[in-house]
Parts: C-alpha cells; structure tokens; sequence
C-alpha cells in the first residue's frame, strides 16, 4: 500500500460510526505496513487522568497500556510537540524500557511524532513507530510520520474523542463508536452487543423509546460489518402508504397494478451486499408480514407482479419502541416473526436512566456541532444552565435533549448558554419564588443573603452539599442530580466575592 492512499483510506473512514478502537488498530497495522516497521502504535493523551493510554498498541501480550507522560519517548513528544527519531533506543535517555521488560518485546530503533491539528494546538496523542526492518528510519520516513500524524490530529477533530473543553490538552472519551455519544454504564451492554452482532450476519432487533439512537446504533452495526462497503438502506415503516409497503420493500414488474409502466427495484434489491434498516417495524401491515418472514427465513422475495424467486444478499435490522409482545397478544403482530426479528436483541435505555454526567457530556457534544455549524463562538454552559438540563426528565430522549441546545446555541450570539435560553420547560418552578433569607438556619439549611446571582447561589448551594458530603464530590452529584464535572467545574469559576 502506497503512503499517499494510507492517508486516503484512514480519513474516509471517520464519516463513519466505526469502532474507535477497531480504527486506530487498524491505523496501526497499516502504518507499520507502509513503514516497514515491526510495530506501531497510537498513545492517547487522557485528558481525565493525565496520562498516556492505548488500547491499540499492537502488542498481543498486553490488553492495555498506561504510561505517566513525564515518562519515555512517548510522553517526551506528548510534552514538547517535537518530532524524535532514534537509531538505538537502549543508549537514548529518554526511553523508557518499561513495556519492553513487561512483554519481552526488544526495541531498537524508533520514531515518534505528536498528533495535533497544528503546531498551535495542544498534542492530543502521540504515533510511534518501533524496529524498522532494515535498521534506523530515516529522513523520508520521519516526513512522512510527522505528515500522518498531522493528519491524525485533524481526523480526531470529526469523531468523538474530542477534547473535554475547547482548546483544552489531551482528549477524551465520549464513546467507544464515532458519532455516537455516551459512556454511561448502562450504554455498556449496547456496545457490546453491537460489537458482537457485527461480527456476524444476523438479525438484529434495536428496542427502546423514540429519539434513544435507534438510527445511529443501527448504522454502527453496520459500519462495523464485513458489509460495511455495501449501502445501508432505512425504510420508515411509519411512513409508507399501506397499500405500497410491498412494492417499496420488494419491487414490482411492469404492469402489476395501474401506473406500473416499468420494472422498479424495491429497497430490498437496492440494499444488495449491505445492510436492510426497517425502522419502526411494529407499524409493518399484517398482509406484509408474511413476506418479511419468508425474507427473514429464506432470504428470498418476489417483486409484485412477478414469478421469478430472487434471492436477498442483504443483512436485516429492526428497531421499534411497541411492546411486541402486547402487540402478538393482541394479534396485530405476527408471533413467527417476532421470534425470527430477535435473534440479537438490543435493548437501547432511555436518557433519563443514564445519568447525569451522559446528559451533560451529549449536551456539550451537540453544543460543539451546532456553534461550528452556525458560525457561533465555543460554547460555554453556565452552571444554572447545566443544572436545569440534568433535572429534566427527557420524554423525547436525545433527540429532545439535541433540539434544545440546537435553540440554545441559536439565541445565544455570544456562545454563553444559560438557563433562560432553554425552553420554558427547562426552567426551575423554584426560579418564579422569592428567595428569602434566614437568620435561624438550622441543621441542613444553607443561607443565601437577597441579591446574588442564580450562578451565585447555584454555586454556594453545590458548596455545601459538598461540604455536607464530607468532601466526598461524587457522592454530592448523585444528591443533586447532576454531574461530577460539573461540580468540579462549578468550584473551580471564580465569582463576585473572589475578586
């Protein structure tokens, strides 16, 4: 593989819901291809623990690797933003003999470069390249690595290992599937899933409520597929006129009803060596059922008005927030193709069961999206702002949660996003009371004097619960319903009475 066309094919992939670790692996494998090397690796800087991390470092002996970025090769580059080339690692001072000692693994020669958007711009990871087949790397080589690495820095900025603040050092990890946000424990079991399932051909069923993801997880079972080259078709089951359900899905021949002039392929065909998406299945019309069944069985079909048996190159996912089960109770759903959908079942869970810190980590993600989109300065949520976004119950989920900082971002010219430029449902009902001041607090009361801000009081009211919670900050964002950054964000801002 040529250099030029590595550099092509590793940002034509980030579009994409990949598998963030599958593709620095991937990135890895290729890079020491083209550099003749032994190994290569991408170490990350973690932006929450301030170290270096990597879960790609294409040793088989070790799962995982952390290092302290004060220490090695690596974490010199990570510090300084040069690029180093060493012809005999064992005689450099700055390496680190660590990892070798761990996997018995002997490094020579190395050449590392830190990946950033620019010379400006913080290092967000580090690539190295370790033992060059025929000896030292040379001039060409690190050309060519401080050039990918460069490259990488920019690519970083279309997933979602983003930054944790803008302009901020190091990244962080806002999950595991580019473009698809959200690390909350119980996203866990559908990323596993996920991964799983794309393993193979099987059927998929995507269950949860409306504006959970259902789309985005469907594609990313694909894109992590041995199909990924293939289209990925969606077919809203919501929106097909009844009597054209089966024309859509499968085609008709000329002449098989009143305007059928000519041959039309259904979605079916179109989809052809890649993936089938019928959303919102449990609104599919009993007479059609039976056809997807025997699709689903066989992997055959017939085109309305025609004899010929036509196979189905196409993988099938399913997503629907019905019960199923009531609707097969009921009669409404067939109970054969109930069982035959869920091969692999994926329960998808509703915002308001993920937590605070996965409120405030898509809402940061959508905040970003849209000021770039609009041309709006880097937003900043004010402490108020987060608070009302994380007491909120979310009926619509993310979809609702997107909308509502797409209008934030919008209202606000200057990139401050604040509790009055989120709809009126968003709003405290306390906000409305007068805040009266107490000369006789008791245990569990806190005082608050007439005319601070609401960011004021926000804050002083987030003090002392800490304080209440002997210190303990983790314990005091569950008590108030809100995220551990941020509390710590929160106390970390200055007010009036620091200056």
């Amino acid at each position: 593989m040529s250099r030029l066309s590595l550099l092509m094919d590793l940002t034509s992939q980030l579009g994409r819901e990949i598998d963030l670790d599958a593709f620095l692996k991937a990135a890895c494998e290729r890079l020491a291809e083209a550099l003749r090397a032994d190994r290569a690796s991408i170490w990350l800087v973690d932006a929450e623990h301030g170290d270096l991390v990597t879960r790609v470092a294409v040793l088989p002996e070790m799962d995982l690797l952390r290092q302290p970025i004060d220490r090695g090769l690596a974490g010199y580059v990570a510090r300084t933003g040069e690029v180093v080339r060493v012809d005999d690692a064992a005689t450099d001072e700055r390496f680190d003999p660590t990892a070798d000692r761990a996997t018995g693994y002997q490094t020579r020669s190395m050449l590392v470069a830190p990946i950033r958007e620019s010379p400006q711009e913080p290092v967000r990871g580090v690539v190295q390249a370790l033992n060059h087949a025929d000896g030292p790397f040379d001039e060409e080589d690190e050309e060519f690595v401080a050039v990918l690495a460069a490259h990488l820095g920019r690519a970083l900025g279309l997933t979602t290992l983003r930054a944790a603040e803008p302009g901020g050092p190091g990244l962080t990890l806002r999950g595991p599937f580019n473009h698809i946000v959200g690390r909350s424990t119980a996203m866990e079991p559908v990323y596993s899933r996920i991964v799983l399932a794309a393993q193979t051909d099987a059927t998929v069923l995507l269950r949860g409520e409306t504006g959970t993801g259902k789309g985005l997880l469907a594609r990313a079972v694909h894109v992590n597929s041995t199909r990924q080259g293939g289209p990925f078709v969606t077919v809203d089951c919501t929106t097909l006129p009844a009597q054209l359900v089966e024309s859509e899905l499968f085609g008709h021949e000329r002449g098989a009803f009143t305007g059928a002039d000519r041959r039309v392929m259904g979605r079916v065909e179109h989809a052809r060596g890649g993936t089938l998406f019928l959303d919102e299945i449990g609104e599919l019309p009993a007479e059609i059922q039976g056809k997807l069944l025997r699709l689903l069985q066989d992997r055959a079909f017939e085109r309305v008005g025609g004899r010929a048996t036509l196979a189905a190159d196409v993988r099938i996912i399913c997503a629907t927030h019905r019960d199923l089960e009531t609707a097969v109770a009921t009669g409404t759903f067939r109970e054969d193709l109930y069982y035959r959908m869920r091969v692999v079942e994926i329960q998808v869970p509703p915002l308001r069961t993920r937590g605070s810190d996965e409120i405030e980590i898509l809402a940061r993600h959508f905040a970003e999206m849209y000021a770039a989109r609009y041309g709006r300065p880097a937003p900043r949520f004010t402490t108020e702002a987060l608070i009302s976004l994380t007491a909120h119950t979310w009926p619509g989920n993310v979809r609702e949660l997107e909308h509502w900082v797409e209008s934030a971002v919008v209202l606000s010219p200057t990139g401050e996003l604040r509790g009055d430029h989120l709809p009126r449902s968003a709003q405290p009902i306390a906000d409305t009371q007068p805040l009266a001041a107490s000369d006789d607090a008791g245990a569990g009361s806190i005082q608050l004097p007439l005319g601070l801000s609401l960011a004021d009081v926000s804050r002083r009211y987030i003090e002392a619960t800490v304080q209440r919670c002997d210190g303990n900050k983790t314990e005091a964002a569950r008590q108030l319903s809100i995220g551990r950054n941020t509390i710590l964000r929160t106390l970390a801002t200055p007010t009036a009475d620091d200056d």
